[in-house]
C-alpha cells in the first residue's frame, strides 16, 4: 500500500511540477494573462509548486525504505523521473498540441524504460 500511495502522490506532485514549469509558456495565449511581467509569472508558478511540495516530501518520507517505505532512494528517484517524463508528455500532448514527439524521443523514452529495469532489477 505504501508503493502505490507513494506513486500516486509522485504522480500528482508531477503533474503540479509540470503545470509550474511548463503552463506559464501556454498562458501568453490567453488574453487576460499575455501582459503579465516575469516576476508575476514566477510568483504564480512558486504558488503552483507549493502543491508540488506538498505532494512529493509526503510521497518520498512515505516511500523511502529507511522509513519502513518499500523504495531504496536511487528507486524513488528513477520513479519520480519517469514519473515526471510521462505526465510531462501527457501535458505536452493535450496542452502544447503543435508540439510533436519524434522517433529520437520514443527511443530515448525507452532508454529511459530501460534504465528503470535496471534499478529495480535485483
Amino acid at each position: 500500500m505504501k508503493g502505490i500511495s507513494t506513486i500516486i502522490l509522485l504522480v500528482l506532485s508531477n503533474t503540479f511540477m509540470t503545470v509550474a514549469w511548463y503552463g506559464h509558456l501556454k498562458l501568453k495565449t490567453l488574453s487576460r494573462f499575455e501582459n503579465l511581467s516575469l516576476l508575476a509569472i514566477i510568483l504564480i508558478s512558486w504558488g503552483i509548486a507549493l502543491f508540488e511540495y506538498s505532494l512529493q516530501v509526503p510521497a518520498n518520507r512515505i516511500g523511502y525504505a529507511g522509513n519502513g517505505g518499500p523504495f531504496s532512494l536511487v528507486e524513488l528517484k528513477v520513479i519520480q523521473e519517469v514519473t515526471s517524463l510521462l505526465v510531462f508528455t501527457l501535458f505536452t500532448l493535450i496542452v502544447f498540441r503543435d508540439e510533436h514527439f519524434r522517433l529520437n524521443h520514443l527511443i530515448g523514452f525507452a532508454f529511459l524504460v530501460l534504465a528503470v529495469y535496471f534499478v529495480f532489477k535485483k
